[in-house]
C-alpha cells in the first residue's frame, strides 16, 4: 500500500485584534489564562490576575462582573480561535490527495498537543459544563462547528468507509475520540499500567480505534510519524 501523501502542518490560531483596544483586555486574559493553567480556576484570585497582568482590581470589574463573567470571556476567546483554527486546520484544500488515515492521525494527533498545551483552560471549561447550562451550549456550538468541519472532510471520502452510515461513524468517532482525550489528558482518569499511555501513544491508539469505528484500513504512518 503506497504511504500517505505528506500531511500538512496544523497550528493555533490567534485572530489579529485592534491593537489600542483590546493590549488591557489581553493582558488580563493572558495572566487569567496562565494562572488558571498553573493552579485551576477556582484558586486563581482577581489580585492575582490583575497583578500578573501589570493592571489593577478596578481594571478587571471595569471589564468583569466577576470571575464567572471572566471565565465566559476566556472561553469566548478560546471559541474564536479555536473556530479559526478548525477553519484552517480543516480546509480541504490543505488534505488534497491525503486519505483518511493521513488526515486522522495528524487531527488526532493535533488534538492531543492542544489538550495538553492548555489543559487548565479548557478543564475550566468542562468542570463548567456540568453545572451551567448556558455555558455547556456555547461548549456544544463549538463542538458542532468541529464535528461538521471534520465530517465534511471525511465523507468527501465517503469510498474509503466501510461504516453502514457514515455520517454518523464520521461524527460518532471524534465524539469517542475527544471524549477519551478528556479523561485521559485532563483529567487523568488512565492511569491503570495497561493504560499508562504518553501522548503519541494515545494518539496513535485513538486513530486506530476512529479508523476501525470507520471501517477504513489502518495503513502504517510515513517513516517519521509516531503511528505504529
Amino acid at each position: 500500500m503506497p504511504s500517505d501523501p505528506k500531511a500538512p502542518d496544523l497550528r493555533w490560531v490567534r485572530p489579529p485584534r485592534q491593537v489600542r483596544s483590546q493590549e488591557t483586555l489581553d493582558r488580563i486574559l493572558d495572566a487569567a489564562e496562565a494562572l488558571v493553567a498553573e493552579k485551576g480556576f477556582e484558586d486563581a484570585t482577581v489580585a492575582e490576575i490583575a497583578r500578573r497582568a501589570e493592571s489593577s482590581v478596578g481594571a478587571f470589574y471595569a471589564r468583569f462582573r466577576d470571575k464567572d463573567g471572566l471565565l465566559y470571556a476566556l472561553y469566548e476567546r478560546y471559541f474564536e480561535q479555536a473556530t479559526a483554527t478548525a477553519d484552517a486546520a480543516l480546509d480541504p484544500a490543505r488534505w488534497d490527495g491525503v486519505p483518511i488515515p493521513g488526515i486522522l492521525r495528524s487531527v488526532v494527533r493535533f488534538l492531543v498537543e492542544i489538550y495538553r498545551e492548555r489543559r487548565g483552560l479548557i478543564r475550566a471549561f468542562v468542570v463548567r459544563n456540568h453545572s451551567d447550562g448556558e455555558f455547556r451550549a456555547r461548549q456544544e456550538r463549538l463542538s458542532h462547528y468541529v464535528n461538521t468541519k471534520l465530517s465534511e472532510l471525511l465523507l468527501a471520502r465517503r469510498a474509503e468507509i466501510d461504516h453502514a452510515d457514515p455520517a454518523r461513524a464520521a461524527a460518532f468517532g471524534l465524539t469517542l475520540t475527544v471524549s477519551t482525550i478528556e479523561s485521559a489528558v485532563l483529567f487523568g482518569e488512565m492511569r491503570s499500567s495497561v493504560l499508562a499511555l504518553t501522548d503519541d501513544e494515545l494518539s496513535s491508539e485513538l486513530t486506530r480505534a476512529y479508523l476501525a469505528y470507520l471501517g477504513v484500513p489502518h495503513t502504517r504512518a510515513p517513516s517519521g510519524d509516531s503511528d505504529r
